[in-house]
C-alpha cells in the first residue's frame, strides 16, 4: 500500500482547521492539526510531515517567526495562509522561508492544486534519469541528486524551491525565461500564482550566491523579459 504523505495544519482557527484537515483527508493525504505555534513545532518533530499549512496569525506566537523556526531545522515545504493580503505581508513571508503564500478566504480546490503541483514536481525532479546530475559553473557546483549547492568549496543553505529554482536556471544557462515561465516550472501551477514570489525567490538566491547580490553577475535580470542564469 501506498504511503500517504503528511500535511500539518499551524490553525488556530478550529472551523478552517477542521476543513482542512477532512478536506485533505477525502483527498488522500494524512492531516495532522495543531492550533497554535509551540504545538506545531512539536508536533513537526515527531511527525516529519511533508508539508505544512501555517496561519500566520496564532495566538501564542507570530506565524512569521514560526516560519522561521521551521526553516531553521529544516527545508519541509510552507504554504502560509493569512487574511493579511497585501504585498508587503506576502513578501515578508516568503522571505522568512515560505514556500506559497495565499490569502483567507481562500478556495480549496485551489489549495489542493498547489498542493498537488508542488507533489508532482517534487515526484518528477525525484524520478528524473539526468546524467548532468552534477552542474560545475565557475566557483559553484550544483548537486540535483544531493539537493546540495556549494560556492568556492563551501555548501550553500538553501529551501528546496530555492534549489529548484537554481537548478532550472542554471541547466537553462544563458537562457532567459519570463516570471511566468518560472513560476510554472518551479511551482507548477501560473494559472494562479503570484509572480512576485520568483521576485522574491531570486533575490534571496542572490543574497546566497552573489558576491554582491545589488549588483548581480550570475543571476542576471533581462529588463522587460525575465531572468537567466549567466555564463561569459
Amino acid at each position: 500500500m501506498e504511503t500517504k504523505r503528511k500535511i500539518l495544519i499551524i490553525e488556530d482557527e478550529h472551523d478552517i482547521s477542521r476543513i482542512l484537515r477532512d478536506y485533505l483527508t477525502k483527498n488522500q493525504y494524512e492531516a495532522a492539526v495543531a492550533s497554535n505555534g509551540q504545538d506545531g513545532l512539536q508536533i513537526m518533530d515527531m511527525l516529519q510531515p511533508d508539508y505544512i499549512i501555517l496561519d500566520i496569525m496564532l495566538p501564542d506566537m507570530d506565524g512569521i517567526d514560526v516560519c522561521r523556526e521551521i526553516r531553521r531545522r529544516n527545508n519541509i515545504p510552507i504554504l502560509i495562509l493569512s487574511a493579511r493580503g497585501s504585498d508587503t505581508d506576502k513578501v515578508l513571508g516568503l522571505g522568512f522561508g515560505a514556500d506559497d503564500y495565499m490569502t483567507k478566504p481562500f478556495s480549496l480546490s485551489e489549495l489542493l492544486a498547489r498542493i498537488n503541483a508542488h507533489f508532482r514536481r517534487y515526484d518528477s525532479l525525484a524520478i528524473e534519469q539526468d546524467r548532468t546530475h552534477l552542474l560545475r559553473l565557475a566557483n559553484l557546483e550544483i548537486d540535483k541528486k544531493a539537493y546540495k549547492v556549494t560556492l568556492d568549496g563551501k555548501e550553500v543553505s538553501l529551501s528546496a524551491k530555492e534549489f529548484e529554482l537554481l537548478h532550472y536556471l542554471a541547466s537553462n544557462k544563458n537562457q532567459v525565461f519570463s516570471k511566468s515561465q518560472l513560476l510554472d516550472a518551479i511551482w507548477g501551477y501560473a494559472a494562479y500564482g503570484d509572480e512576485n514570489t520568483v521576485t522574491v525567490y531570486i533575490r534571496r538566491l542572490r543574497e546566497k550566491i552573489e558576491a554582491d547580490p545589488s549588483h548581480p553577475t550570475v543571476l542576471k535580470t533581462v529588463w522587460g523579459v525575465g531572468y537567466k542564469f549567466n555564463v561569459e
